[in-house]
Order: structure tokens, then sequence, then C-alpha cells
């Protein structure tokens, strides 16, 4: 088993597993009509690349083990997902503003992971990169609307960047499976990735006459399994069906 390529498509998946399942819980509840199917087609979106990501995991691993019980049947410690995509939706500001913070990194990702020396990564990027430029464009457009708008919710979407903010660091999070990884290269620098995930963000916050936080805090840890509170509200709904009925299939 590739240890280090397994550990790094556990992080890849679970990010999409994680914000999936977030934004599902959008369905039937969003603003207007248009934007509860928006949010509800990236939810699937994001669910259809954890598929591809998870399944491969599971082959990488080679243990038996597929995309349903990768998804389903491990224990929080074992989810290697960013703290950022478990933290609640909030009002719909905060659901946008977090959308926008993970599409603007993994456009960049993505981009760059096409010329992954792992042919079968850089296909699921490939892949992967189709649906995450509309996601950018989606959230970046309401990034801009919402701070630039009425002052209710420049104010509340601030609100958003100023909570969110110490949780965007470690989506370049780099250890030594990284290293590794890189040096084969079958996946990109984290700092080249941070470099356009920043000129992304920087414009399209100036355009919405928003300001980034002057603090240094930053919060980390679900790259190691170390994650909130919140996750394991998460997994429990996530989990029901196949904890209560193993093994089921649809």
């Amino acid at each position: 088993m590739d240890k280090n390529l397994f550990e790094y498509l556990l992080r890849l998946g679970d990010d999409s597993l994680i914000l999936g399942h977030r934004l599902s819980e959008w369905c039937g509840h969003g603003p207007i009509l248009e934007e509860d199917i928006a949010l509800t087609n990236i939810a699937l979106d994001l669910i259809g690349q954890t598929n591809s990501i998870l399944e491969y995991a599971g082959k990488v691993e080679g243990a038996g083990r597929n995309a349903d019980s990768l998804a389903f049947l491990r224990f929080d410690k074992d989810y290697k997902n960013c703290l950022l995509v478990e933290q609640p939706n909030g009002d719909f500001g905060v659901t946008i503003l977090r959308q926008f913070f993970f599409d603007a990194y993994r456009v960049p990702l993505f981009t760059m992971l096409q010329n992954s020396s792992d042919e079968q990564l850089a296909a699921i990027a490939e892949k992967s990169l189709k649906e995450t430029r509309y996601h950018l464009k989606h959230s970046s457009e309401w990034v801009i609307r919402l701070g630039d708008g009425t002052d209710e919710s420049h104010a509340r979407i601030q609100s958003a960047l100023d909570d969110l903010w110490r949780y965007t660091d470690e989506l370049f999070f780099s250890d030594e499976t990284d290293a590794d990884l890189k040096a084969r290269n079958i996946i990109p620098d984290a700092a080249a990735v941070k470099t356009e995930w920043q000129k992304t963000v920087q414009a399209v916050l100036t355009e919405a006459t928003l300001s980034v936080p002057t603090n240094n805090w930053k919060f980390e840890g679900g790259r190691k399994g170390l994650h909130s509170e919140h996750l394991g509200y998460i997994l429990a709904e996530l989990q029901f069906m196949q904890r209560a009925y193993p093994n089921m299939e649809w």
C-alpha cells in the first residue's frame, strides 16, 4: 500500500464528502428556489467527487474497503477533512463565504493536479475541475453581491469573514505526507496553490468591499484527525443508515 497517497486521497475525499453533506442540509431551505437548486446541485457534484476519490483510495489501500465503507464506517478521528468544511451553515452569507474559500482553493489545486504523475488522480482532477470552476463562479458572484449590497448583507458577510478566516490557513497544511508525494510529482506544492488562492480571494473581497481580519488566529487539526465538535453531529446523521442496516445498498 502507498500509505502517503492513501492519506492524501482521504484528505481530498473527506473535504468533498463533509462539505457536500453540509450543503445538502440546505435542500428545501434555500433563500430562493434558484439557490435551493444551485446549492443542492453543488452538493451532488461534491458527493460525486467524493465517490471517485474514495473509491480510488480504497484500491490504493488494498484492504477491501470501497467508497461506501470509507465514507460511512470510519470513526471521527479517521476523517481527514479540514475544519473549514465542517463548520455550521449559519445564514446564507456564512454558507456562501465558506464555499467561496473552498472553491478558490480547489480550482488551482485541481488545475495543478491534472499534471500529476499519478494518472488516476490526474483524471479525477480533470473531471472535477470542470465542476469546480462553476462552483467558484457561483460563490464569488454571491460574495460580491452580498458584500457590496445592502448594509445588512454587508454586515452579515463581513461577520462571516471575521469568523471563517481563521480556518483558511489549514487548506494549505503540509507535512511529511505531502513532501513525499510532491517529491514524486504526484501533488503540487501547497505554497503554489496558496498563491493562486490569495490572488482570487483578494480580488473578490476587494470588489465586495470586505476587509480581511488583521489578527493571526489559525485553527487547524482536521488533517490529523482532530476535529471540532461539529463533525460528530454530521457523522451521526451521515452514517445512521449504514450503521443501523449494515451493508445495505439502494
